[in-house]
């Protein structure tokens, strides 16, 4: 039995869920998203809640039971708060700038790394060394904020490069004399 998938997804006020089949849509105040659950679970509505159930007793019917909960009620939080993630830039030099809605970002190459905003993507830059990546899509900021990170990752000597806000990089010892 899936402990997740047990728990009911809260539906706040504000905040529509339609079920058409196995599509599940969900429209809040920040945006809708929709996501089609697959065939092994059912999805019920009874009041303010969304309960999820496996149809058949199989391994993979129990597997996805928690992971459509899960989905479920990220998509929920999703049209109500939203999901931030914050990167930091680590380095002489490096530095973020916005143009327009793109990102631009000075890591030490020859030229400046230029990101453009995925729709539902907002960037944020509230100092020079910092970038915040806002959406709705919780899948699509994390996507965005790993595809930034991944143009230049903390190196273990110096610790230079691009990570995520509290993120610990395990420094190495550097050469002997």
């Amino acid at each position: 039995m899936s402990r997740i998938g047990k728990k009911t997804v809260p539906v706040p006020a504000g905040v529509t869920v339609t079920l058409e089949g196995q599509t599940v849509t969900v429209k809040g105040p920040k945006g809708q998203l929709a996501w089609t659950i697959v065939e092994e679970i059912e999805v019920k509505q009874d009041g303010g809640e969304l309960t999820l159930s496996p149809r058949t007793d199989t391994q993979r019917a129990r597997a996805m039971w928690g992971l459509s909960r899960t989905l479920v009620a990220n998509m929920v939080h999703g049209v109500t708060q939203g999901f931030e993630e914050t990167l930091e830039l680590v380095g002489v030099g490096y530095r973020a700038a916005l143009k327009g809605s793109d990102l631009s970002l000075a890591l030490g190459f020859s030229h400046d790394v230029d990101i453009v905003a995925p729709s539902g993507i907002t960037f944020a830059v509230p100092k020079q060394t910092e970038v915040k990546i806002a959406g709705i899509d919780k899948q699509l900021v994390g996507e965005t904020a790993a595809k930034i990170r991944r143009i230049r990752p903390p190196e273990p000597y110096k610790g230079k490069g691009v990570r995520y806000a509290g993120e610990k990089v395990r420094r190495k010892e550097g050469k002997k004399k």
